[in-house]
């Protein structure tokens, strides 16, 4: 692996900064607006459900989240619910898209120690204006070479970044908290993947099955990778 790499490229949310977390409270306060119709366990599972549903027109992100809630609000209501309930959650929607963007430990250091000694890229997926948002906010923009704001993390969307990038995936390294978005893709291309878990993870991104492969690698924090690097 240490004589392979050239470009390095890093996850954003839950792997540079926090991001989860605050879809699950905003998820939790979604579902009290709803007890009077269904348990908050029920609703819970009947927006996940709309989730999966639409991911596939609205794509990941906020702004889709925000469809999702309103479109279960309908569903679950039988089209009874006020105005005000619906307002209720485009207002969860806006708190989400004014949360402080929040480093994980080690990011700076790590990316520090890697620039200018591999070519550096962020790519993520979500809302274009709200990842560029958090990004500016992070102050970690001047790192990378280049940015990759995917709608989706297939084998495609990483062979056209790697083309885009002029990349053979032998001398490339992806690092992320996903294992189906951030590491299976990869490792499916030839590329070498590094996992950095997080705490918690949204259902539609969990993997329960351990993964061993030549090419992957599991780490406690980012910073770990560097050892496995050329410094």
């Amino acid at each position: 692996m240490k004589n392979h790499i050239t470009t390095i490229a890093f996850d954003a949310d839950d792997t540079l900064w926090v991001n989860e977390p605050y879809f699950q409270e905003a998820e939790k306060e979604f579902c009290v607006l709803l007890e009077d119709y269904l348990p908050q366990h029920s609703v819970s599972q009947e927006l996940f459900k709309t989730e999966m549903q639409n991911l596939h027109l609205y794509g990941y992100g906020i702004k889709g989240f925000m469809l999702c809630m309103i479109e279960t609000i309908c569903r679950v209501s039988n089209g009874t619910a006020s105005m005000q309930l619906i307002n209720k959650a485009i207002d969860l929607g806006h708190e989400l898209l004014q949360q402080p963007v929040q480093l994980l430990d080690g990011v700076t250091e790590t990316l520090e120690d890697l620039k200018g000694k591999y070519r550096l890229v962020m790519a993520t997926k979500g809302d274009l204006l709200d990842q560029e948002r958090k990004l500016k906010k992070s102050g970690l923009e001047n790192y990378f070479h280049h940015i990759e704001i995917m709608s989706d993390k297939q084998n495609t969307d990483y062979t056209k970044l790697l083309k885009h990038l002029d990349c053979k995936p032998e001398n490339f390294m992806m690092l992320g908290n996903s294992i189906k978005s951030d590491i299976l893709p990869v490792l499916e291309i030839g590329g070498f993947t590094a996992h950095i878990p997080f705490h918690t993870t949204w259902a539609h991104e969990q993997h329960e099955h351990q993964l061993k492969h030549e090419r992957f690698i599991e780490l406690e924090s980012i910073d770990e990778v560097l050892k496995y690097l050329v410094q």
